[in-house]
C-alpha cells in the first residue's frame, strides 16, 4: 500500500496580476467583477492579491466576468510570465 501525498498547490502570481490588470483596464472595481463572477468580494480580492489558488471553475467564471475566453486569459497569463 502506498500513501500519495500531494504538495500544496502554489498560487500563480501571473494569474493574479493578469486578472487585476484586465479588471482595471475594463474600469471595473473588485466588487463589480466579484459579483459578475459569483464570488464574494473577499474571495476575489484574495485571488487578485495572489493569496488564493482559484479552482478551474472559478477561473472560468472570472474569465466570463471579464468577457474574455479562457484561451485569451491563459495567453495573457503566459505573456505576463514571459515578461518576468
Amino acid at each position: 500500500m502506498f500513501l500519495v501525498v500531494s504538495a500544496p498547490t502554489q498560487v500563480d502570481p501571473a494569474l493574479a496580476s493578469t486578472v487585476r490588470r484586465m479588471r482595471v483596464e475594463r474600469g471595473d472595481t473588485q466588487e463589480d467583477l466579484a459579483h459578475r463572477a459569483g464570488l464574494t468580494v473577499a474571495a476575489f480580492a484574495r485571488i487578485e492579491r495572489g493569496h488564493a489558488n482559484p479552482t478551474w471553475t472559478t477561473v472560468r467564471r472570472i474569465a466570463a466576468a471579464l468577457e474574455v475566453s479562457l484561451s485569451t486569459l491563459a495567453e495573457a497569463v503566459e505573456r505576463s510570465k514571459a515578461r518576468h
